[in-house]
């Protein structure tokens, strides 16, 4: 069961967490891996959100149907 469906809800843009639960990751571990540059991420002014597209490319899933990737 995935906890969320970035491309599904028309959000361009998720929060950390919403990108680490669907990950399957801790909170600390997602905004861990987002400092190192492992999940994409865009800032604006102190909000830091995941970009749902980069995001979907980086799990190998097509952004406007997603599925896996070929």
């Amino acid at each position: 069961m995935r906890a969320i469906e970035p491309g599904r809800t028309g959000a361009k843009t998720i929060s950390v967490e919403e990108a680490g639960k669907w990950l399957g990751v801790s909170r600390n571990t997602a905004y861990e891996a987002a400092a190192r540059g492992e999940i994409p991420t865009i800032k604006i002014g102190r909000l830091i959100r995941v970009p749902v597209a980069p995001f979907e490319r980086l799990l190998g899933m097509s952004v406007s149907t997603m599925t896996e990737a070929a």
